[in-house]
């Protein structure tokens, strides 16, 4: 067995259910925080903003007692809009950025837009971008790495998401060839980029330098034959369970964690299966079992 020496396993409130700072099903961040820390993980991501506390002292405390340390935030953008949605979009981040900086933390995650709800399937714009809409999301995802690494020294991120328009092999590899090296990393998420079509051992191997950051989940293979079937949005298809708790999904994840280890970087892969909604008992037993079998890996 390969030791992943230059891999940091977490996990995230996306591995308990919580998708939203606020939602009556789900489980309080106090217990969230509690069983992240008895599944045997040290690393967490803060979540939607506002789920945790976002005053950074109390955060420090509430996470410092669990042994818990923050490897990033998460924010959520609709770059290919163009600069009109600049000042909207630096609001947003700015104050997440501000709490991920005080963490210690180092990264923030950057989410696209989607272009349909991910709760009622309406379609709020089309799936694919023009050639403007790519240059705005290009030029504009340079920027905001720009702006935070200067401004909260942190690096961005970028990740591929289930309905959104960075989704697909051939998406994300025309994002990354757009893009500035130095101001723009990617996110790979295993489980979104297999639900889209891609190979993440492929896009490591391709785009290594580019890798800055990962997400570990899989996807049900049965589940996701009928999500594609039905057209279903992202939402419902996790309600169906087409993220499920390794390994019984694709991609198998120690691969993926080789190809990683190879790349000679320090890298988070932090946990996220899709659950929500869940019941609340449900999240701690899964993150046990998922902590054994990334240690089995070697992680």
């Amino acid at each position: 067995m390969t030791t992943l020496s230059r891999i940091r396993i977490g996990s995230a409130p996306d591995s308990w259910g919580v998708w939203f700072p606020d939602d009556p099903r789900q489980v309080p961040w106090s217990r969230f925080l509690d069983e992240v820390a008895a599944s045997g993980y040290e690393w967490i991501e803060l979540g939607p903003y506002g789920y945790l506390p976002t005053d950074p002292a109390r955060l420090a405390d509430e996470t410092g007692r669990r042994g818990l340390k923050v490897s990033a935030g998460t924010v959520f953008t609709g770059l290919h809009h163009g600069p009109g949605v600049w000042d909207r979009t630096w609001e947003h981040v700015s104050a997440i950025a501000a709490l991920t900086r005080a963490t210690g933390a180092r990264h923030l995650v950057v989410i696209p837009s989607f272009w349909r709800d991910d709760k009622s399937g309406e379609v709020l714009e089309d799936s694919a971008l023009t050639a403007e809409q790519w240059h705005h999301l290009a030029v504009q995802t340079e920027r905001l790495g720009r702006e935070v690494r200067e401004r909260y020294g942190l690096t961005v991120v970028v990740h591929p998401h289930a309905d959104t328009h960075i989704d697909t092999e051939e998406n994300v590899a025309r994002f990354l060839d757009a893009t500035d090296p130095d101001l723009v990393s990617l996110c790979l998420d295993t489980g979104h980029y297999a639900y889209c079509g891609g190979d993440s051992v492929e896009l490591i191997e391709t785009y290594g330098e580019r890798i800055g950051y990962l997400h570990l989940k899989q996807v049900d293979p049965a589940v996701l034959a009928e999500v594609r079937a039905e057209d279903m949005p992202f939402g419902p298809a996790v309600a169906r369970g087409v993220m499920c708790e390794p390994p019984a999904g694709v991609p198998a994840l120690e691969p993926v964690l080789r190809a990683a280890q190879k790349l000679g970087v320090d890298l988070f892969a932090i946990v996220e299966q899709d659950m929500y909604p869940c019941e609340p008992d449900r999240p701690l037993p899964i993150a046990r079992r998922t902590r054994a079998f990334l240690r089995s890996c070697g992680a």
